[in-house]
């Protein structure tokens, strides 16, 4: 008998919205959908912080960032690049984001590296132009004046601009 009820219900709650759909504009279902994405994504979020079996993870907030504007304008292609430079630096061993052993690692990047961080190609022979243009893009990120937390982040950035600076003069 509850089983009959509970499907009752369900066919109904599809029934208005089906209904609702058909005589909305796009537009307003366009809202529709992006708010209640929004609202779904914190509600979820929410919920995973409460229950404390989960923490936040990257491909989550990749996911529901580009549906919120923000002020500066972060596209999803932007939190793309820079979850791969995180990546790249985790792999390398040359960033680890705890705070006990931010300051063990203290190795110089190598070529390859620096070119990796910036987003250039080692085969390609850039100007001096085009590597400032890649160094401020990622500097305007993770900027420790925007994240002072990201201090360590910055001086690999800067050790990698100077090292493709070098080899290029």
């Amino acid at each position: 008998m509850n089983f009959f009820i509970l499907i009752l219900i369900v066919f109904i709650v599809f029934y208005l919205f089906l209904n609702w759909f058909a005589k909305s504009s796009s537009k307003k279902i366009y809202q529709f959908l992006r708010k209640s994405i929004i609202w779904i994504s914190i509600i979820f979020a929410v919920v995973v912080a409460i229950s404390g079996r989960y923490i936040f993870s990257l491909p989550f907030l990749l996911a529901v960032l580009p549906l919120i504007k923000t002020k500066a304008g972060v596209t999803l292609f932007q939190l793309l690049r820079l979850w791969s430079f995180f990546r790249i630096l985790k792999n390398s061993g040359r960033f680890n984001f705890s705070n006990s052993n931010q300051g063990s690692n203290t190795q110089p990047v190598t070529r390859d590296e620096a070119y990796k961080i910036l987003n250039l190609d080692p085969k390609k022979k850039y100007n001096r132009q085009e590597v400032l243009k890649s160094y401020k893009k990622i500097m305007k990120k993770i900027h420790p004046d925007i994240n002072p937390e990201l201090n360590r982040l910055a001086s690999i950035v800067n050790e990698s601009k100077d090292i493709i600076l070098k080899d290029i003069d």
